[in-house]
């Protein structure tokens, strides 16, 4: 399946046992259209299979992963897995040009990375940093990690003190 590689996120949502169209158009933040083109192509291929059931309200559609899809999935996320190793290795012997070469070949696997928990994003931005590089030139922002607010990478939490209650 080299194909986009949102086939693959929106195959691996699928795998993860969400089953209706629109928890996969919420959790993949693909447009309607185009995922009901991946749906097609996915079910073409025979990664995945629709089943209508009748339920309370009338018919209930899910999509269900194939054998041959859960198996795809498992076989890309350990190749995305692999090609995450090979830069970290290269991002420790400090080759930056070497880093940044590879970076480029895999350019377009971030997303599904990211997608799949493959990648440490703090040694991620550490690459970029080593670089002298702004991740938002690999990683368009719409498919960067949300931080939550107050969290501890929140950049509005610049204070840098303490807060301790001592009682008083």
């Amino acid at each position: 399946m080299d194909s986009e590689p949102k086939d693959l996120i929106v195959l691996g949502a699928i795998k993860h046992g969400i089953r209706k169209f629109d928890k996969i158009q919420k959790t993949t933040h693909i447009e309607s259209e185009e995922l009901n083109s991946i749906l097609e192509k996915l079910e073409k291929r025979g990664f995945i299979q629709v089943e209508k059931k009748k339920g309370w309200l009338g018919m209930k559609i899910e999509i269900i992963p194939t054998e041959k899809g859960s198996k795809e999935v498992d076989e890309r996320v350990h190749e995305l897995q692999d090609k995450w190793n090979q830069m970290s290795l290269i991002y420790k012997t400090g080759d930056k040009e070497k880093l940044k070469q590879q970076m480029d070949e895999n350019k377009s696997l971030f997303p599904n990375m990211m997608f799949f928990g493959v990648m440490d994003m703090m040694m991620f931005s550490m690459m970029f940093s080593m670089m002298g590089m702004e991740m938002s030139e690999y990683i368009p922002a719409d498919s960067m990690p949300e931080m939550d607010e107050g969290s501890m990478d929140d950049p509005g939490m610049d204070d840098g003190g303490f807060d301790i209650d001592i009682g008083f």
